[in-house]
């Protein structure tokens, strides 16, 4: 891990040092972009950003360096070369002036040059405060695109590679108590001069997706003073298993004999605190605050370095949020979880460019409000897009409550080829990234890779995922965003993601037992605004023209829509809309490059975006099993799934059944969905020829037994959960949480993975544990009735319970039947029951007076029809039985439309689910209206 940055004392003669004018420049003028946003005119040419750039790890005393500097671009050589090791002009005014921290080619810097130049000097001089002496003073820089190299009075301080990722030098021995010297000189080719750096969306002839480059220093540079022995950097990862949080904490200098005492503090409160070492320690936060997007709460994190006296040395406040992240299976689909349940993630493509500052936000206002309208629009996720941005920014979504993925900026998109040091150094970029975030609760992804850009090879890709994922294990790491596009080497198959780009989209891959699915980019729906665009080449592009504001909304809302469907019916769980701003040529923005106008409604775009939400989060809850119906239920181990659980003997065991096989065996693999015995939210499951009796565990065997009081009603409970390998369902017992229903060796135990018996060997325990209940049971009828035998349908509505069900004229009726009744009317009400004609576990009503002729519906109308022996006909004769409203009679549920059942309405008889407005199929009476009682036969 690369902590701290090598001073190097390198003193440089003024020999040899580059020529140029020396005529005295004007003060800085930010020069007119080719847009103005909101804060263009607020940037202040002496103290631009003038935020304290750290608010991770806050120290009292600082220094900004931002404001007016010295530069010199020289002009390359005659074959448009450039010496990227020049001398610095050490001593010497430099001609022009620019604002730091804005890019060379940016309009605020007051340059506003891109001629591919490459090779620049910045200078400037500075005093250090008097009340620092004593300490030591660090010269930070937030970031410099590409290759720096700093002096200080005379002398090499540091060089760093990479636009990215700060560095810093102690500079205490060069500075000579008045006005000190610094020099930067920059070397940045972008994706030219075959260095193949890191550069994200930046090139030096910007058009269509690919943009104006960032040269130079474009954030921060700023002085602090430090003491001696001091607090480099804090780690902290939450665990809120424990309601605890890990820290460790990195110096600099002789910390020999030191102790770090770490106070987590509730605004001003401390909550809890432990001393620790330089290794991890843990900090306890009693009854913790989770951080969420929904709750955004941050604690602070006071770090004491204190020596072998128990002096404090120094003292820093960080913050930090308590939130996990993870993936896990909800309703057997895996899934992001955040602090344990899965929310669908809901975001845009965040490339962070500006019209006046290209990567530099013009102000602090600014950078924060790209954010700000994420949250606005109920966005709960943004995907920063082949950029690294301030550290600020981090702050801004720790604090809004926006979870962030973070790309690692690509190297040049369409070359292939790379060097051994090229490669070494895309690694080092990408680790340096991973170290710089370890604080923000926020960041939840790593994106390495984006459409191949760069990709060198696919056995590379794999290998830096693995190993990132190893690097920061307390995050997700989506290897490969769009690995179906462009000039992919293909899906890499490794981290926790797999992600598609699909325009205009929405569609994703279906997830894999190991990796979540994505749709990591996707929209791309454009609208003009003339007055606010800006192309550096005069063209514009979007993926899809709307005409309108109205219809833009329209298609927006819509694709939300079906980004829903999309979550349940392939099980995608995030998605990345292009995008929340144009950019340059590309008008896919929901706001205008200069953030000047929003293109959408905000009241539209949030409620889709909210019903999205609520919807994910009802996966979350226990998998729901309709209560009264039979279930089977099948093993899902590979290999084993003809196999079902079943009783023998009173034990549970998994035979190969089907539903050809003999009734008793089908019976016993059986069973009726009831609430808990234990706990009504989970289920309890009684045996269908055996009631009263049910599944349950004694001494880690399940068996099917009778209530003996005592533990048997938690003993019988199970609550299902998410299957535990992709698809179905697993049980766990609600009495010893983590133990699941599996089967083992032919028999069936309440099982813990990794456990010490046999049967919770952890080698095949999620499938084992998984069962399929959405195959119809093998004994479909919950009330088991004697066949071949006359009986009579009576009507157990309150108030009508001397109607039997007839038929007259082939069609069915209620009528008033007694023992005055004519000897047609008894014979039209008695029926035969007969096992059913299209599945043997139900049963058919066989007319006693017109043998062959059946009951069955047709349009919802129940009549008789004569067996024909086509498939239709046998369907709509055929009812499973289950138990009536109250226990009371008999219910009887068509075959072939499960949920509608046998119902009487105004003397008529019809199936019926109870989902109308009115008519047969009005709800109000449906329970009682569909409950019969078996009576003897009228017509024996």
């Amino acid at each position: 891990m690369r902590r701290l940055t090598a001073s190097a004392a390198a003193v440089l003669t003024l020999a040899g040092v580059l020529a140029f004018s020396a005529a005295p420049a004007a003060a800085v003028t930010p020069k007119t972009p080719p847009l103005s946003t909101p804060w263009t005119s607020q940037v202040s040419t002496t103290n631009p950003l003038p935020e304290y750039p750290r608010p991770q790890m806050t120290r009292p005393d600082w220094q900004s360096l931002n404001g007016e500097w010295e530069f010199l671009n020289p002009a390359t050589d005659g074959a448009g070369n450039v010496n990227r090791n020049a001398a610095p002009p050490l001593g010497q005014t430099l001609p022009e002036r620019i604002l730091v921290p804005y890019p060379v080619e940016s309009a605020l810097s007051g340059i506003m040059r891109n001629d591919n130049r490459d090779l620049m000097f910045y200078r400037r001089t500075f005093t250090v405060p008097a009340a620092w002496a004593g300490r030591r003073v660090q010269l930070h820089f937030g970031a410099v695109d590409y290759e720096a190299t700093v002096w200080v009075n005379g002398v090499q301080v540091t060089s760093h590679r990479g636009g990215y990722d700060r560095f810093e030098a102690d500079i205490t021995a060069q500075l000579n108590g008045g006005a000190n010297e610094i020099v930067v000189r920059v070397y940045d080719p972008t994706d030219g001069r075959g260095e193949k750096q890191p550069v994200g969306k930046q090139v030096n002839s910007p058009s269509g997706i690919f943009y104006t480059p960032t040269s130079g220093i474009w954030q921060t540079v700023w002085l602090e003073p430090t003491p001696v022995s001091s607090i480099y950097s804090v780690d902290v990862y939450a665990n809120l298993a424990n309601n605890t949080a890990r820290v460790r904490v990195f110096t600099r200098g002789n910390v020999s004999g030191h102790t770090v005492l770490a106070e987590a503090m509730a605004g001003a409160t401390v909550v809890g605190s432990a001393t620790g070492g330089f290794t991890e320690f843990t900090v306890p936060v009693p009854s913790a605050r989770r951080w969420s997007p929904d709750d955004p709460y941050l604690y602070n994190l006071r770090v004491s370095l204190r020596n072998g006296t128990g002096a404090v040395v120094d003292q820093v406040v960080n913050y930090f949020g308590m939130r996990e992240v993870g993936t896990r299976l909800v309703n057997g689909v895996l899934r992001p979880t955040l602090n344990g349940e899965f929310v669908f993630q809901v975001g845009t493509l965040d490339q962070g460019f500006w019209p006046d500052g290209l990567y530099t936000a013009p102000t602090d206002a600014a950078l924060a409000f790209d954010l700000q309208k994420h949250k606005d629009l109920g966005f709960n996720m943004v995907r920063k897009h082949i950029k690294v941005e301030p550290a600020r920014w981090y702050y801004h979504a720790d604090r809004l409550g926006l979870l962030v993925w973070q790309d690692v900026p690509s190297t040049p998109a369409f070359d292939a080829s790379r060097t051994p040091a090229q490669i070494a150094q895309f690694e080092t970029e990408a680790r340096e990234i991973i170290d710089e975030h370890r604080f923000s609760p926020a960041v939840i992804t790593y994106v390495p890779f984006n459409e191949g850009w760069g990709e060198w090879s696919l056995a590379d890709t794999q290998r830096i995922t693995n190993q990132l994922e190893s690097y920061d294990p307390t995050r997700l790491m989506n290897a490969h965003s769009g690995y179906n596009c462009c000039v992919s080497k293909g899906d890499p198959g490794t981290g926790d993601i797999m992600d598609w780009h699909v325009y205009t989209g929405p569609d994703a891959p279906h997830p894999s037992a190991t990796r979540v699915s994505v749709l990591g980019e996707f929209g791309g729906l454009g609208l003009r605004t003339p007055g606010h665009e800006y192309s550096p080449n005069g063209q514009f592009f979007a993926y899809e023209q709307m005409g309108s504001a109205a219809q833009l909304n329209d298609r927006y809302t819509g694709m939300v829509r079906d980004v829903r469907q999309l979550m349940t019916v392939k099980g995608v769980s995030a998605y990345i809309y292009t995008e929340i701003t144009d950019v340059e040529g590309e008008y896919n923005g929901l706001f205008t490059y200069d953030r000047r106008i929003q293109k959408v409604d905000t009241n539209q775009v949030r409620a889709a975006h909210a019903a999205l939400i609520a919807a994910s989060r009802n996966l979350n809850a226990p998998v729901v099993l309709t209560l009264g119906h039979v279930r089977s239920l099948r093993v899902t181990t590979p290999g084993f799934t003809d196999r079902y659980l079943r009783h023998a003997d009173s034990l549970a065991r998994t035979d190969v059944l089907s539903t050809a096989g003999a009734d008793p065996a089908r019976q016993d693999a059986s069973f009726r969905t009831v609430p808990g015995l234990a706990d009504p939210r989970c289920y309890s499951f009684e045996s269908v020829n055996f009631p009263g009796r049910y599944l349950r565990h004694a001494a880690y065997r399940a068996r099917v037994d009778a209530d003996t009081g005592g533990t048997f009603a938690a003993d019988a409970t199970w609550c299902s959960r998410p299957g535990l390998a992709a698809g179905g369902m697993s049980f766990e017992s609600p009495s010893l949480p983590g133990h699941y229903l599996r089967h083992y060796a032919d028999n069936v135990y309440l099982a813990r993975s990794g456990g010490p018996n046999a049967w919770d060997s952890a080698a095949g325990f999620a499938a084992d544990s998984t069962w399929d209940l959405n195959a119809p049971a093998l004994w479909r009828s919950s009330v088991l009735l004697a066949t071949n035998v006359r009986q009579s349908l009576r009507v157990t509505t309150w108030g009508h319970t001397d109607r039997y069900l007839r038929h007259a004229d082939s069609l069915a009726w209620t009528e008033i039947v007694t023992s005055g009744s004519s000897a047609l009317l008894k014979a039209d009400a008695t029926y035969a029951v007969r096992r059913g004609l299209a599945d043997s576990s139900c049963y058919s009503f066989e007319s006693a007076n017109f043998p062959g002729q059946f009951l069955r519906h047709a349009a919802g109308r129940v009549r008789n029809s004569p067996d024909d022996g086509t498939a239709l006909m046998r369907a709509d004769a055929t009812f499973c039985a289950r138990p009536g409203v109250g226990g009371t009679g008999v219910t009887f549920e068509s075959l072939n439309f499960p949920g509608s059942y046998l119902r009487h309405f105004e003397s008529q008889v019809y199936i019926a689910a109870g989902g109308g407005d009115g008519g047969f199929n009005r709800p109000q009476t449906l329970s009682a209206d569909s409950s019969w009682a078996l009576a003897g036969p009228w017509a024996p």
